[in-house]
């Protein structure tokens, strides 16, 4: 695999467009075999409420800020997308390439920058973190 192939699979070269860009580019190198996908990895999912009064709107750029200043810099962070549900309720995925990897992350975490801002605005004993294992010999996802 080449230098620029790692780049992407590993989202280094993403920061400057739009992850609708990406997500298209992704499934036709990934459909045509452009790119090997490597499927082993971890899918880190994240679940947890705001406080009330807190918005959606409020606390987007707050996510968007720790994705951009801390996760997406960590060794092995392959990709994170966010969404919000009913109820204030948000939903975090993470691919990581290992579950070490994810697990510095998380360790390195309450010592980002950004953290303390993300923490002060959600309810911490509503999160609940999970982490599963995308084995290597499993159907490869176009998706990813």
């Amino acid at each position: 695999m080449e230098k620029w192939q790692r780049q992407v699979l590993r989202g280094t070269c993403l920061m400057r467009f739009p992850r609708l860009i990406w997500s298209g580019l992704f499934t036709v190198l990934f459909t045509t075999g452009a790119i090997a996908a490597d499927n082993s990895g971890v899918i880190e999912v994240v679940t947890f409420k705001l406080k009330p009064g807190v918005s959606a709107v409020e606390f987007a750029p707050i996510d968007h800020q720790v994705e951009l200043q801390h996760v997406a810099r960590q060794p092995g962070f392959e990709s994170r997308e966010s969404a919000v549900g009913s109820d204030n309720e948000w939903l975090v995925i993470v691919h990581w390439r290992s579950a070490e990897d994810a697990e510095a992350s998380m360790a390195s975490f309450e010592n980002a920058p950004t953290a303390a801002a993300f923490m002060s605005k959600i309810e911490a004993s509503t999160m609940s973190m999970r982490r599963y294992e995308n084995r290597a010999d499993f159907p490869r996802s176009v998706n990813r």
